[in-house]
């Protein structure tokens, strides 16, 4: 018996998405391009939010821990991605696999409240537009931002405790980039109910929680847009919410597709593609979202270049 509960491996191997060298070194370019975009324009974000006044508002402070949680969220993930691409050492130390669980767990529940403390956001300044700068005082807003750290990585806690006290007694091939719950639950020896109850419990708390906020927010949105009368009106209302819309819907569809289903319609190889876009794409394209979009973010960064140009 306590040879069946004691933990004899040591280390894990990651398996990666392929075995064929070529393609794995056009995969390190890819990601290693990517991963450059994602710290530049995450860096660049935080940079004009902080040194920019007109930026210096309670959208922007949301925005600004947004893109601080994308610059860290891809660098749980990134240097191993590409470590594993040009190294033939595939494999990841048990403690090395338990921090990266911890940490991009906890990183990823943070965004799920902080998502939809973001909706919250912009309900108040749709719905009450001249008292919006009292309601979402300096206080409000860093109490939302560090009530989301603080649950994201409790959550983390708990599921990484749970996860890594389990007995993996055999097969240590990951079949993944990562260190992710699907795969190590499938190397475990024995997985009781109990951690069915503990994994139903996070996935619930962090993600499905987080997610009825925002879409009641929007509900209230809606109900709010209905009541101006002008098309520029409505307009407006709906530009102020599209960049936060698009960046939930991109962010929650992509995990809850591979979170939410029943563990029988897993497909390793089609969720790891999958994996990939929630994990690496989604932190370069909020940047992209949040600038594009926004014309205080474009003007702020024209203003930048024109310091640099001639400093």
């Amino acid at each position: 018996m306590d040879e069946k509960n004691s933990t004899k491996v040591k280390e894990f191997i990651l398996l990666g998405f392929t075995a064929d060298l070529r393609f794995q070194r056009a995969l390190f370019f890819i990601f290693l391009i990517i991963y450059v975009i994602s710290l530049l324009g995450n860096i660049t974000m935080i940079s004009l939010i902080c040194t920019d006044s007109p930026l210096h508002t309670p959208m922007y402070f949301f925005i600004g821990n947004l893109s601080f949680l994308d610059l860290w969220y891809s660098s749980v993930y990134v240097p191993k991605i590409l470590m594993t691409c040009i190294s033939d050492d595939k494999s990841i130390s048990f403690a090395g696999c338990l921090a990266q669980f911890f940490f991009s767990a906890g990183l990823a529940y943070s965004e799920c409240y902080l998502l939809a403390a973001m909706a919250y956001d912009r309900y108040m300044a749709i719905s009450n537009p001249l008292f919006y700068s009292q309601a979402m005082s300096a206080r409000l807003c860093a109490s939302l931002v560090a009530t989301s750290y603080i649950a994201g990585f409790l959550n983390s806690t708990i599921i990484t405790t749970e996860t890594f006290t389990l007995s993996f007694c055999g097969n240590n091939i990951i079949d993944d980039f990562f260190c992710d719950v699907l795969p190590l639950v499938k190397l475990a020896c024995d997985v009781k109910e109990s951690y069915q109850a503990v994994l139903y419990f996070v996935l619930a708390s962090s993600v499905i929680t987080p997610a009825m906020l925002i879409l009641a927010s929007y509900l209230f949105i809606i109900a709010a847009i209905l009541r101006i009368h002008s098309t520029q009106g409505h307009l407006k209302a709906f530009s102020t919410c599209g960049s936060h819309l698009t960046a939930v819907t991109l962010y929650y569809g992509s995990s809850l597709f591979v979170y939410s289903r029943p563990s029988a319609s897993y497909v390793l190889e089609r969720d790891k593609v999958v994996s990939v876009f929630y994990t690496v794409v989604i932190p370069v394209l909020n940047p992209l979202i949040y600038s594009l979009r926004n014309k205080d973010v474009k003007d702020a960064l024209k203003k930048m270049l024109y310091r640099a140009k001639f400093s």
